[in-house]
């Protein structure tokens, strides 16, 4: 088996798009299966490989993290032909998935999908709710070639379906339980950040809109004066609201710019408690990577959020965008230190069955299946 991967994102780009495609890429290697994936050239080249690429690209002015590329038509169409994949995979709907679309059509070959962000959800956040009908206009025209449409979420697949999309099937995360556990020093991330208090509260993700940090900054100045005392905040993570979220921080709120590896891992160790009220998400890959760490998440009741916290058992569901509500969480739980550990025993538990190569063995057997299928004639 041979697939071409084509995305608008990959490592060493960091969000759960690029950190998923680049597992995979990992499994694919581990199991000796061909594959060549097509990508924006990034800002470092700190990670070159044979399987990848590059196309040129420029800062896109929405997330100047991100890049937009500009396909050359000629080389990757000598690629494909060099390669000649029994499959091709795109994950984004942006110029490097719409290249991929057009070779699949051009060579007729097998082409299936992922659907990582919902992006109507961020309208609001930006105030173009006005795009919603042409957006999904266009997300729908854009995925219906293909054979099938693998997303993160029962959320998402319902929406996807009820708006007429097709040929859907559950794609979830998984998350490396080796590298994120509950047993790192909390001495050390508490010596590294100045942190004097009792208890650590967290957010690890985009400083963005669409991730709802005005209820974050809300939940923060509305603790109780003798718990907020007791409480140090880390906000990890870099994006746009960075310098506005620094100007209205309280004087025990850290921000850390992005975190990976074992340095995310062990803040995620040291956290009491992990808050997220994103509304936004399709997944929500650092919730698992927190309840891998033993610590319980307080998050939004919307999106893939929902279905990876155990309402009571791993954490607790929210109303988005209603900072008492998480209010109210946070201080039933640090006033009951038996009910936070048990969470944190049944968080470290549930963590430890969503495994990747699970997931990807039944990726493949989704790719096998389209790949025998009988071909028909698309014409590009």
């Amino acid at each position: 088996m041979k697939i071409a991967i084509f995305t608008d994102t990959f490592y060493p780009d960091i969000n759960g798009v690029a950190q998923t495609i680049k597992k995979f890429t990992n499994y694919l290697e581990g199991q000796h299966i061909s594959f060549k994936v097509f990508a924006p050239n990034p800002v470092s080249n700190e990670y070159v490989s044979d399987h990848i690429h590059r196309l040129k690209s420029r800062p896109f002015f929405l997330y100047p993290e991100c890049r937009l590329a500009f396909p050359n038509f000629i080389q990757v169409k000598s690629e494909i032909e060099q390669f000649s994949p029994d499959l091709i995979h795109v994950a984004t709907p942006f110029t490097v998935g719409l290249c991929g679309v057009y070779f699949a059509k051009k060579f007729n070959i097998p082409i299936v999908g992922s659907y990582h962000t919902d992006f109507n959800d961020y309208l609001h956040f930006y105030d173009l709710e006005f795009l919603s009908n042409p957006l999904w206009k266009y997300m729908k025209w854009f995925h219906s070639p293909f054979k099938k449409l693998f997303v993160p979420s029962i959320d998402t697949l319902e929406k996807l379906k009820n708006r007429g999309f097709r040929n859907l099937e559950i794609f979830p995360r998984g998350v490396d339980c080796q590298l994120y556990h509950p047993n790192y020093q909390k001495e050390v991330v508490f010596n590294q950040y100045g942190i004097s208090k009792k208890f650590l509260l967290t957010y690890v993700g985009r400083l963005a809109p669409e991730k709802d940090l005005k209820t974050l900054m809300k939940i923060a100045n509305s603790l109780p004066p003798e718990l907020n005392n007791q409480v140090h905040w880390l906000i990890a993570g870099d994006g746009p609201l960075l310098e506005e979220l620094q100007m209205a921080a309280l004087p025990n709120m850290t921000f850390t710019g992005y975190l990976k590896g074992v340095g995310l891992a062990e803040v995620y160790s040291a956290t009491d408690l992990f808050i997220f009220p994103s509304p936004t998400e399709t997944f929500g890959n650092v919730v698992l990577e927190a309840l891998a760490s033993g610590t319980p998440v307080i998050g939004a009741n919307a999106g893939g959020v929902k279905h990876i916290i155990s309402n009571g058992i791993t954490g607790h569901l929210c109303e988005p965008g209603n900072p008492k509500d998480f209010v109210d969480r946070i201080v039933q739980l640090f006033g009951n230190d038996h009910y936070r550990n048990q969470m944190s025993l049944n968080a470290r538990k549930y963590a430890l069955t969503q495994r990747w190569d699970q997931i990807f063995d039944n990726l493949l057997n989704h790719y096998s299946a389209v790949i025998e299928e009988p071909s028909k004639k698309i014409y590009a």
